[in-house]
């Protein structure tokens, strides 16, 4: 693998640095979101994309709130004070699917282990607003674990999103520092689940940068084809402060090639793998590629 950028870099390459959005279309999205009530994960994880995507009339909803019931080392996603679940909100959500035009709306969610079904049948109600709009919009679910409750699990799997995306995020040995609450193995469990259900294209997702070697991440592909996934993304880890874990390499883009062909050498069929790369980055171009 070519290693053109060691961990001692401190600023950031000139290929991860994106412009500001600024422009009437970002401001109209913006302006939209914070009228219905609505977070994304654009805004709460601090996605470097969120210009671009908002510039094109593009997000990615988060619901059930924007603090998260883990603390993951990675995440710029609050953990704080829980809320009570939204019962407007998927009505919201559906609104402004339908008010931005979405041919393809993206779901995903803070992590809710306080309550007993994880969240999952919001997730539900939020997939059944969107289909009642009658406009033929695809949706893709981002979902946490669910603590690997096959119950919760297949309440999501049977409102039939087009695609269920959980994301490994990175590879075993890092789980303990990154994802401390987390587990690697269940979240095999929960992606083995959704292809073994069917019915559904099955997605996940890697960070490159913690501190991970290319063995691992083979080995990450390896499993990841094993229980079934099609789709995968990859993307460059970005520390969102001094207090989250530690950035140990910026990959060149030329390295993030070469990890989509390993990806796709381990039979991975479809893989989005770049610098800027995120979960729901041209998702919907993503699915309709596969």
């Amino acid at each position: 693998m070519v290693d053109k950028h060691k961990s001692e870099m401190i600023s950031k390459p000139p290929w991860l640095k994106v412009r500001a959005g600024t422009d009437a279309a970002y401001l109209k999205v913006q302006s939209l979101l914070k009228a219905h009530g609505l977070h994304t994960v654009c805004q709460e994880a601090n996605c470097p994309n969120r210009g671009e995507c908002f510039a094109k009339g593009t997000a990615t909803f988060l619901i059930m709130g924007p603090n998260c019931s883990r603390n993951c080392r990675f995440c710029n996603v609050n953990s704080g004070e829980l809320s009570a679940l939204d019962e407007q909100e998927p009505a919201r959500v559906a609104e402004t699917v339908a008010i931005l035009k979405l041919k393809h709306a993206v779901i995903t969610s803070v992590t809710r282990d306080d309550l007993a079904d994880g969240g999952a049948g919001h997730f539900v109600r939020v997939i059944e607003a969107i289909r009642d709009l009658g406009r033929g919009v695809t949706i893709e679910v981002l979902t946490p674990d669910f603590q690997g409750d096959r119950v919760a699990l297949e309440a999501v799997f049977g409102a039939a999103p087009e695609v269920f995306n959980h994301n490994v995020e990175t590879v075993r040995r890092l789980y303990s520092a990154v994802r401390p609450a987390a587990d690697y193995q269940r979240s095999l469990e929960v992606l083995h689940f959704a292809a073994e259900y069917g019915g559904m294209m099955v997605k996940s997702g890697l960070m490159v940068g913690l501190g991970e070697t290319v063995a691992e991440l083979e080995r990450v592909f390896a499993d990841l084809h094993e229980v079934g996934v099609g789709l995968l993304t990859i993307g460059q880890y970005l520390a969102p402060s001094k207090h989250h874990h530690p950035i140990a390499k910026y990959y060149h883009p030329d390295e993030f090639d070469e990890l989509a062909e390993l990806a796709r050498g381990a039979g991975i069929a479809h893989v989005f793998s770049g610098p800027l790369v995120r979960s729901s980055y041209h998702a919907a171009e993503l699915f309709h590629s596969a």
